[in-house]
């Protein structure tokens, strides 16, 4: 018995015709691709040819059509992007496939599809587009809102006098705030446009964030605190959706109030530049906004140190357009946080408040807070419960010390 082998050679495709039929372009079996020019013989996508010879320096090389059955019948997933009479348009790992369309099959576009090269889509797997990412991601139910949501009785420890300093900073909030969500039946009446959004500008640990669950305790309202970097780093490809559901679960609630922590990061300012995700999250947002009516008992706060890295929408009425500045507190104001601080720990008593307040100039009200847990920690290290003077001090000292270290510049940046 004797075998005769006509050709050896390499399995390939064509994938696309130009230059009037003189040229083919083909893909191998391993991913490489190749063109044929001033062909002999009209080439059609779709068929399988076999190469022979030396392809990389074209020497002897020969071309010969073989069976479309030849070419292995690997199915794949994809989504449909485009579906015309005769071809239909894939979209796979982040490119676009070209396949027959097959006409016995019912799909449209938008549905994840399995697709067979040479058969085009033989079976309609959802009728929604899978994500990526989505494997990695939580289903958005109702546990994942209360992961966001506080009830009005979990902060009922907190109260106006937790808050130190600033006194003109508190009335104004509890004016935008408060009063409307006590009184939202009242201005409805008087006919004026209800306040739905209020901006916390500031430096970090200026006390947006504290203020903020403070109003949300003492209104008795439903808080809903959302951090931007959450939102992105855990439900990256969700984030919209996210946004609709806590806003449509807030709506159900008596009062509540939604605040938005670090809002530069979840709505910077949009540019050609701008990333597509963060693009639709600010849309997400605006619409949401939008979307309240007069009888919507809810208000959203913001707070971000980097206002002026917003988006410009956000700022226009009817959304965030008041805003109040945290600022830096005087010396009379720290004076009153390091007190109201204090108040509820273990010490010995007279403290020098006013001597350390006037030593701390330019501090947050976050680093004044630290000197307690510094000044804690040095009393235990006596293997004593109350907080003395000199541990006072001693805490003053270290967190003054830790605020003045040297920073680090790498050589990069010194150039």
């Amino acid at each position: 018995m004797s075998i005769e082998i006509e050709s050896v050679g390499q399995l390939a495709r064509v994938t696309a015709i130009s230059n009037g039929g003189h040229t083919a372009f083909f893909e191998l079996r391993n991913g490489n691709t190749g063109s044929l020019t001033n062909s002999p013989e009209y080439y059609a996508i779709g068929d399988v040819l076999i190469i022979s010879g030396d392809i990389e320096n074209n020497i002897d090389v020969s071309v010969a059509k073989a069976p479309p059955a030849t070419w292995p019948n690997y199915l794949w997933v994809g989504i449909v992007k485009l579906k015309l009479s005769d071809i239909t348009i894939i979209e796979s790992g982040g490119r676009f496939r070209l396949v027959p369309t097959n006409s016995e099959l019912d799909y449209a576009l938008g549905n994840t599809v399995q697709v067979s090269d040479h058969l085009g889509v033989t079976r309609v797997l959802s009728e929604k587009p899978i994500k990526y990412v989505e494997l990695d991601l939580p289903q958005l139910d109702d546990d994942t809102i209360a992961r966001f949501r506080s009830a009005p009785t979990e902060h009922t420890g907190l109260t106006f006098e937790d808050f130190g300093g600033s006194p003109q900073v508190v009335a104004r909030a509890r004016e935008l705030i408060e009063i409307p969500l006590r009184n939202s039946d009242r201005l409805c009446r008087i006919g004026v446009r209800p306040i739905k959004g209020v901006l916390f500008t500031g430096e970090p640990g200026t006390g947006k964030t504290l203020l903020a669950r403070i109003i949300a305790a003492q209104s008795n309202v439903a808080f809903y605190e959302i951090s931007g970097p959450e939102i992105f780093s855990k439900w990256y490809g969700q984030s919209e959706e996210l946004l609709r559901l806590l806003f449509e679960s807030a709506a159900e609630e008596n009062n509540a109030i939604i605040f938005f922590d670090e809002i530069d990061s979840v709505a910077a300012q949009r540019a050609d530049h701008s990333h597509e995700a963060s693009k639709r999250v600010v849309a997400q947002l605006l619409t949401l906004m939008d979307g309240f009516t007069s009888d919507t008992n809810v208000i959203v706060i913001a707070a971000t140190n980097r206002a002026q890295d917003l988006d410009v929408a956000l700022r226009r009425p009817g959304r965030f357009d008041w805003e109040i500045d945290f600022p830096y507190p005087d010396q009379r104001d720290r004076a009153d946080i390091l007190r109201k601080t204090g108040r509820k720990l273990r010490t010995k008593t007279p403290l020098p408040h006013d001597l350390v307040a006037a030593a701390s100039e330019g501090w947050s009200g976050a680093e004044l807070t630290q000197i307690w847990r510094e000044a804690a920690l040095l009393a235990v290290e006596d293997r004593r419960s109350d907080i003395f003077e000199e541990d006072y001090i001693g805490g003053f000292e270290r967190v003054s010390l830790y605020r003045n270290r040297p920073t680090v510049v790498s050589p990069e940046k010194e150039q």
